[in-house]
């Protein structure tokens, strides 16, 4: 059932609608377990698109096997995703800096706010995201230190490569979810991919992961799912490598995995001079989990990501 979450009317006869697809057993009842799906965030993030077109295609094909409650939110920011858009177009703002709003605040508060209040009282919500154009990432869950201990257990399902544990610090508290977790709303970010495409086997995998939760929680009825063992990480384990000056980036690797202490992932050059600026290997033995993409980078540029495994935690 297609629904109505939130709605704000703006210039010249126009109004703006965040809709949402709420799908249920056909007899509910108050212990029903209430998952929401959220992607959209970000005009520029287009995994999450096939990803909520899957889910609620497996769920009709087979609503029998539906015991619970599936909210799934494709697209909480309209105008970027109309545009192709990073941000609110207009207002130059990140939506994912304007939570948990204000129902009485500007447009866009009003819009976050009635999100929120709409997805409180779920059991457990993903928040889903890609990457943006400049850096691929591989399918991997965040998730905040402060609430590490309810949540890593569902992240564990959700067939992911990486879990990534931030420090409490680090979390922004404007995010989605970081307000939802402080409304009591159990909330997982996951993150792959790059901006403006749709990585069909990222998303599979994920997708995998989500029906793998929902047996879990009793809201899906089905044989177990075989997921992966994710990698599990903290922040002080991770080396972000970057660019020392402006350049190209040019990536020696074919693909993100398994790399060893020395291994050459790129070369920043410098074309009118034939020359390399700077060589990038890998400073440990470890997983490479972001990648640049772009290959236009400046000074301070991220150029990737690698975990290491010589201070592998349990």
């Amino acid at each position: 059932m297609i629904e109505e979450v939130v709605s704000i009317e703006l210039p010249v006869k126009e109004r703006l609608v965040v809709r949402k697809n709420h799908l249920q057993p056909g007899v509910v009842s108050r212990t029903d377990k209430r998952i929401s799906i959220v992607t959209g965030t970000h005009g520029d993030e287009l995994d999450g698109q096939y990803v909520c077109y899957e889910v609620i295609k497996r769920i009709k094909e087979h609503p029998e096997k539906l015991k619970g409650i599936v909210d799934v939110y494709p697209d909480i920011n309209p105008l970027g995703l109309d545009t192709g858009s990073r941000g609110i177009p207009m207002f130059d703002l990140d939506m994912n800096r304007t939570f948990p709003g204000d129902m009485n605040g500007a447009m866009n508060e009003h819009i976050a706010a009635g999100i929120v209040n709409d997805i409180i009282g779920s059991d457990l919500c993903l928040d889903i995201h890609s990457s943006n154009i400049f850096v691929k990432e591989v399918p991997q869950v965040r998730l905040n230190e402060e609430h590490s201990d309810k949540l890593l257990p569902y992240a564990k399902m959700l067939n992911a490569d990486f879990v990534w544990i931030y420090s409490s610090i680090t979390v922004l508290d404007a995010t989605l979810a970081y307000s939802l977790n402080h409304c009591s709303v159990p909330t997982l970010v996951v993150e792959m991919g790059v901006g403006h495409r749709i990585d069909l086997n990222y998303c599979r995998q994920l997708i995998d992961g989500i029906f793998n939760v929902l047996i879990h929680m009793g809201i899906w009825e089905d044989e177990p799912i075989t997921v992966q063992e994710p990698i599990i990480s903290t922040e002080g384990q991770v080396d972000f490598l970057t660019a020392y000056e402006t350049g190209v980036f040019v990536a020696q690797i074919r693909q993100m995995g398994r790399v060893s202490m020395g291994t050459h992932i790129g070369d920043i050059i410098e074309p009118i001079e034939g020359r390399i600026i700077q060589r990038v290997e890998s400073p440990t033995d470890g997983i490479i989990f972001t990648l640049r993409e772009n290959p236009i980078v400046y000074k301070g540029a991220l150029l990737a990501r690698v975990y290491s495994e010589r201070k592998s935690v349990d």
